[in-house]
């Protein structure tokens, strides 16, 4: 079995679940906008996250990153700021989402990672 390389992979796979299911989970499928943003980007997120367990790449940590920073400024882009619980969803999610994709690009000597070998 191979061994996953990132932690965080799996941990954004569960979240790209949670944010297909989420509009449903917390009352906000009647808002369509906010439903297609949430599955699309959850599938979306699933499949990145999916392709960095099975074949790590660092664009799937930049495809993560994106998505995660979509979600924290989608609820005023596509404009469902108005609904407590899509806004607080997606900026929460989006956070960590990012914040995890940012982690395994750190982790794997990105742009983020320090360079320990330099004197």
């Amino acid at each position: 079995m191979k061994q996953v390389k990132h932690w965080q992979d799996p941990v954004n796979a569960v979240l790209g679940a949670w944010l297909m299911l989420s509009p449903w989970a917390l009352g906000f499928a009647g808002d369509r906008l906010a439903m297609w943003n949430f599955l699309i980007v959850g599938v979306l997120l699933l499949a990145a996250a999916l392709g960095a367990i099975f074949l790590p790449r660092a664009w799937e940590e930049w495809t993560e990153s994106v998505l995660g920073l979509w979600m924290v400024v989608s609820p005023w882009v596509v404009g469902y700021a108005a609904i407590e619980a899509a806004k607080t969803d997606a900026i929460l999610s989006g956070l960590v989402i990012l914040t995890l994709a940012l982690w395994a690009l750190q982790d794997e000597g990105g742009w983020l990672a320090r360079d320990t070998t330099a004197p």
